[in-house]
């Protein structure tokens, strides 16, 4: 019994724990790909039964995929270079050398920005090739060109271990009738030479000739290689003492400059009714040549029979040709013979015109006695005769030009195979 005064105690029934089993459901959800991409699981399951037919393991398969796929990127590179290439030159080619077509109508005139061949300075080097001292002395009595090499100074390196094996090689053109060379010098870039060479020569032939003077490297076993030249113009030469200078040598010459003769022919053109007219005047001095080649100095009994062959390319490729009559035992011909060509504006474009002289030879081969070509392609004397063809149509123009050799022309125009004619195409 609570004593007097307390609250009341309340007493609670015992607790009851009832533990109720919780059903958890699942719901089973099917596999996505096939149903949301059945076009996927098709191709999937069609590409492993092809890996499958073929009798290679897995990974060769692979290995093939991946080497062809490399190849094709490799194939798209180039062709992306190739392009490149081409646009960046034919840009380039625009800039260098630009010929007012528009000038048809004889009202405008045209625009050339390329040197004429004897404007080009081959003593511009790009690389300092060293210099050389060099003595000019000439005997009008004796009629006698003496030319002293005395030394050279910083020559150019040719050999791995930094040094060169100099000697120097002189003759004297147009004619190059003689060479001499200087003795090698072992593993130097300072050689001292001072040795002189005599050349029998005129006083008239001296002053339309050219001394050249090149430092060779030698090699025993392998081509000379050509460290640099000098071009010095007996013209330009005070003969009233001796000559003695330095002088800083110069990148060499690509091409030989030979006295071939020169030609001389007139052009023209008529766009509307597309008609190329060539008529071939004259030749003279060309340069005499016996069955070796070389060149012959007696001229009073010459016994060659030239003619010209004019020959049109288009697109680099060879296209038509004609010919002269041959003028016999003469080297100053005289021809006065007219060839018209079919050539469209569109195609006098893309043409070029090759003038060369032939020795004709009943019995064996003919042969090539110097050559020339015109057209958008050619450069200087050759290329402004073209211009001022194209910008005065229907008129003649007529212009010497020193002939070539047919190695210089035919490295520089590169003609491809003839164009295939029509009639002989089979379809």
């Amino acid at each position: 019994m609570a004593p007097s005064g307390a609250p009341p105690k309340t007493t609670f029934p015992p607790l009851t724990t009832k533990y109720h089993p919780i059903t958890i459901f699942t719901t089973a959800y099917p596999h996505t790909n096939s149903t949301l991409n059945p076009f996927a699981a098709a191709a999937s399951n069609f590409f492993n039964d092809l890996l499958n037919k073929i009798p290679l393991p897995r990974w060769a398969v692979y290995a093939i995929f991946a080497a062809g796929a490399l190849l094709i990127l490799i194939c798209c590179l180039c062709i992306c270079i190739k392009c490149c290439k081409r646009n960046k030159n034919k840009k380039q080619k625009k800039k260098d050398e630009k010929i007012n077509m528009n000038g048809m109508n004889g009202k405008t005139t045209s625009a050339l920005v390329q040197p004429d061949v004897t404007d080009v300075d081959y003593g511009t080097a790009k690389k300092e090739r060293g210099k050389l001292l060099y003595s000019l002395d000439y005997s009008a009595a004796q009629s006698e060109l003496t030319v002293g090499i005395k030394q050279a100074n910083n020559l150019m390196a040719m050999d791995l271990g930094g040094t060169s094996d100099p000697y120097v090689k002189v003759y004297i053109i147009p004619d190059k009738i003689k060479t001499c060379e200087t003795k090698v010098f072992r593993h130097t870039l300072n050689p001292v030479f001072n040795e002189q060479f005599n050349f029998p020569i005129s006083k008239s032939t001296l002053l339309k000739s050219t001394v050249v003077m090149q430092v060779f490297d030698f090699n025993r076993f392998s081509k000379h290689n050509i460290i640099g030249e000098l071009r010095v113009e007996l013209c330009n030469v005070d003969w009233n003492h001796v000559i003695e200078e330095w002088k800083a040598l110069a990148e060499p010459a690509k091409f030989e400059e030979e006295n071939l003769g020169e030609i001389c022919f007139s052009l023209r053109y008529v766009p509307t009714a597309g008609k190329l007219t060539v008529v071939i005047l004259e030749a003279k001095n060309l340069k005499n040549m016996d069955i070796t080649g070389n060149s012959v100095t007696d001229t009073l009994t010459p016994e060659r029979n030239p003619y010209v062959k004019v020959q049109l390319a288009l697109d680099k490729r060879k296209w038509r040709k004609r010919k002269t009559s041959v003028k016999r035992n003469t080297l100053n011909p005289y021809y006065n013979e007219s060839f018209t060509f079919d050539v469209s504006f569109e195609q006098i474009q893309r043409v070029n015109l090759v003038i060369s002289v032939w020795d004709h030879d009943a019995v064996t081969r003919n042969d090539p006695m110097g050559k020339i070509f015109l057209g958008c392609d050619a450069s200087g004397n050759q290329l402004r005769h073209w211009a001022d063809m194209l910008s005065n149509p229907r008129r003649p123009i007529a212009q010497w030009h020193n002939l070539l050799s047919a190695q210089q022309v035919n490295s520089t125009l590169t003609l491809k195979k003839r164009i295939p004619l029509a009639s002989r195409m089979p379809f």
